[in-house]
């Protein structure tokens, strides 16, 4: 009897997007270094392991929010309430941290984090069930949260008190190492075994790609979509919490520096702004990257509004990259 033909072996050649997020990655450090030493030339003080490890403290703010960014952005959506979101929580918790009651005292973070959880929910459900624009949703919702804040505090500075946890958590450290920077660490494993070793990861990724595929194969992107923006509210409290016990205080815009900044580290990371595609790993490098260069133009004395405009060119120098990158592709296949 003949032996049986030999199978066939299908060898599937690497995905061109992970050369570029990988290449992104090592730019992204290479960046840092760079930045490192730019900023010594301007301020001696910037190699001290001290200052490192400040902007490494200041750098988890930052990266505990576009931790929830991108996640939405990997659906191929976007989410313009985090300002608020921010500042709402960051009202909520002062204001309940300063209670005379005890009990309602000690739910003020877990109410915070609430806050961030059910303001998620509103625009998870406005996307997937009324079908409107992420863009355009979280947007109103932003805008209406300006106004309940407003509202509620008559435009003065919110009264209350922080709690010692944020203070802790924000300020202390652990065998010298920010304790805010291990919680990012903690929420950066985490977030990489999800995206990479459960259904919801793979889901993520899927809906980014094709929204209408997933959704023939049989999987709830409803549930998909309002859990996603849920665990990004909950990541924007999560961060107002943070900022709250560094700053010692909650002020009317709290947030409102943090939308660009956000979205630039999830972009340089080399997440596509279009979702399906994105590494975790390059979004931690690219919040480091952002905060670095962030004090660096403090340092320069640049304005805050030079200082968007310098992420707003990242963000848009960025999209024309994946542009450019796709058509490639386009023209290679």
């Amino acid at each position: 009897m003949a032996d049986p033909a030999p199978t066939a072996r299908v060898h599937t050649p690497r995905p061109r997007l992970l050369d570029r997020v990988g290449l992104s990655v090592v730019l992204l450090a290479l960046g840092c270094v760079a930045l490192v030493l730019v900023g010594a030339l301007v301020y001696p003080a910037f190699l001290t392991p001290g200052y490192i490890l400040q902007q490494l403290q200041i750098a988890s703010f930052l990266g505990v929010i576009a931790t929830g960014a991108m996640l939405v952005i990997l659906l191929g959506e976007i989410d313009l309430s985090v300002p608020w979101t921010i500042t709402g929580t960051a009202i909520v918790v002062t204001n309940l941290a300063g209670s005379p009651d005890g009990v309602i005292a000690d739910l003020a973070l877990p109410i915070g984090l609430a806050t961030g959880a059910a303001i998620g929910l509103v625009n998870g459900l406005g996307v997937a069930l009324f079908r409107v624009p992420a863009m355009v949703w979280t947007l109103a919702v932003n805008a209406m949260l300006l106004g309940a804040a407003v509202f509620y505090t008559g435009g003065f500075k919110p009264q209350g008190a922080v709690p010692s946890l944020a203070t802790y958590l924000a300020l202390g450290h652990t065998l010298a190492i920010p304790n805010a920077f291990l919680l990012w660490l903690a929420l950066g494993v985490t977030t990489l075994w999800t995206l990479h070793r459960t259904v919801y990861g793979t889901y993520l990724y899927a809906m980014g790609n094709s929204q209408r595929a997933l959704f023939l194969a049989g999987a709830r992107v409803r549930t998909i979509t309002v859990c996603t923006f849920m665990l990004a509210g909950i990541l924007s409290s999560l961060g107002a919490i943070l900022l709250t016990g560094y700053t010692n205080q909650a002020y009317q815009g709290m947030g409102d520096p943090y939308l660009m900044p956000v979205i630039a580290a999830v972009v340089v990371g080399g997440t596509s702004i279009l979702g399906g595609s994105g590494s975790y790993v390059g979004t931690f490098v690219g919040a480091i990257f952002i905060t670095l260069l962030s004090s660096i133009l403090a340092v320069m004395q640049m304005s805050d509004a030079a200082r968007q405009i310098i992420f707003g060119a990242i963000i848009l120098a960025m999209l024309l990259a994946y542009r450019s990158s796709e058509g490639n592709a386009a023209k290679a296949g």
